[in-house]
């Protein structure tokens, strides 16, 4: 028998694949525009919702899509591929959006 013994709720149990299992439990995040209740699938989605806030694309880094204010010092960097797009960089839109954007699980 191999594995990981885990102990739950008053219950020990052996988990022959522990990685499957926390895998199966994580939930996927999703970027929610909130004046629409729209969910973000795409960049082009997204670069009109900060464009619209007053965001402009920056086009120093190639391998980055990066949004600036003109008027702060605020930044967002994302992965180019949106199937790199994770929600550490959702929590960045969100805390630079507080009152437009939120983190849902999907």
């Amino acid at each position: 028998m191999s594995g990981v013994w885990k102990f739950k709720n008053g219950v020990l149990r052996l988990v022959e694949n522990p990685a499957s299992e926390q895998s199966s439990t994580m939930r996927r995040k999703a970027l929610l525009y909130i004046p629409t209740n729209e969910l973000i699938a795409s960049y082009s989605s997204l670069e009109q919702k900060l464009a619209g806030l007053g965001w402009e694309r920056y086009f120093e880094e190639p391998e980055l899509l990066q949004f600036h204010r003109p008027s702060c010092i605020d930044l967002i960097s994302l992965p180019r591929d949106f199937s790199r797009f994770r929600s550490m960089h959702m929590y960045d839109i969100v805390v630079k959006n507080r009152d437009f954007f939120r983190v849902v699980d999907a």
